[in-house]
């Protein structure tokens, strides 16, 4: 039999909830991320516990157990219990009784089969057993060795019962699916056929998506076909699939996380509103406007980072390559260095009192625009008269 191995398994936190569920009389399993990401050797954030205890029910084991219960979400069946100050979700098995494709009424039930069937994907309905033992009762681990995203029964009808699924399907498809495979074609007809459904979503959930989406090593065959079958034109139009691929290629180049940055990978996709769109914050409405606008600038490598930073002129950098489908000069690394390092030498008290106002502010920014043009080597003598 398959077992998860991963020491999350044996943490005191997991073994006690699950031992207070077990030892009250109820079956008690993981589900869904922890027990896929363990097989995979992917990394594992959150642990999610599946019983047929209900939420009250949660509420009091947890409690005689000495473990603090919030109820979560208490009406849809999720009860997070704390144990060793982590929190773990507790869920009672379900099964939809009426969906409008946003949200679904369940009900409680005492079958594990049941709560797997209205799950999204075959990789999602996979359980384990406190000690480690792999329950598959819809096939899941045959697809995720093959890294193979596949609805569950039917793809229509799981999509008609969230429509997110449409735009989860190509985000977990550039996370854990295999390129090489191409696409399981019967989710294809049904994502094909629901796609009037993306218009139901709210702007935030289709943006945390997509930028979940654009976060993968490499989202550029998903965002392909996601072009091709009007899935991108549907949620970001005129976006352009394009850029990407030359993008990510780029990055491949550099160190570290920024390699997987979503909002530079989105700026290469562009659109109509895009951050509006997609309800992007603040902070990186502001960026991804910027990359824009400087995506067809003529501006210079080293003014972009003495003015805006090291990381935001590689970005701008490998935005302008990607699109023009060339590889980056050489020397671009050391102009972004040289100007992410200097410091205008000329003050305004170098001026005055001869210029005062804006004339003092328009001469500044002449020499300024001087220093800048010389590859930042003039200096303070050579900028004064």
């Amino acid at each position: 039999m398959t077992r998860v191995t991963g020491e999350w398994i044996r943490t005191d936190a997991a073994q006690a909830v699950c031992t207070a569920i077990a030892q009250a009389g109820h079956q008690v399993f993981f589900v869904g991320g922890c027990v896929r990401n363990d097989l995979l050797g992917a990394p594992i954030s959150d642990l999610d516990l599946s019983t047929d205890a209900r939420p009250d029910r949660i509420m009091q084991v947890a409690t005689d157990a000495g473990l603090r219960a919030v109820p979560t979400g208490i009406d849809h069946g999720t009860v997070t219990v704390i144990a060793d100050g982590i929190g773990l979700e507790v869920t009672t098995f379900r099964k939809d009784v009426e969906t409008d494709g946003r949200r679904a009424v369940v009900a409680f039930s005492d079958r594990l089969e049941d709560d797997a069937h209205r799950r999204d994907f075959t990789m999602n309905a996979l359980y384990a057993t406190p000690d480690g033992f792999v329950v598959d009762p819809l096939g899941g681990l045959a697809d995720l060795a093959a890294r193979r995203v596949r609805f569950i029964d039917d793809p229509g009808d799981r999509i008609r019962e969230d429509y997110l699924r449409i735009l989860r399907f190509f985000r977990f498809h550039a996370w854990y699916g295999d390129p090489s495979r191409g696409m399981d074609q019967d989710a294809l007809a049904g994502i094909a056929a629901n796609l009037g459904g993306l218009e139901t979503l709210s702007r935030e959930r289709v943006g945390v998506e997509m930028l979940k989406l654009l976060a993968a090593p490499d989202p550029a065959p998903a965002i392909a076909t996601m072009a091709q079958i009007g899935v991108l034109g549907s949620v970001l139009p005129g976006a352009e699939a394009r850029v990407l691929p030359a993008l990510i290629h780029l990055e491949g180049h550099l160190e570290g996380h920024r390699a997987s940055d979503p909002l530079r990978r989105l700026a290469a996709l562009g659109g109509q509103d895009v951050a509006a769109r997609l309800r992007l914050s603040r902070r990186d409405r502001k960026r991804y406007e910027r990359l824009r606008d400087e995506m067809g600038n003529m501006v210079g490598a080293g003014e972009l980072a003495y003015h805006d930073g090291a990381e935001f002129a590689q970005d701008v950098v490998l935005l302008r390559a990607a699109q023009m489908g060339q590889p980056i000069d050489t020397t671009t690394a050391d102009e972004i260095k040289a100007g992410a390092q200097a410091t205008f030498p000329v003050q305004p008290a170098d001026l005055m009192p001869k210029l005062t106002g804006p004339a003092l502010g328009a001469e500044l920014r002449r020499l300024e625009q001087l220093w800048i043009a010389s590859g930042f080597t003039l200096t303070r003598k050579d900028l004064l008269p």
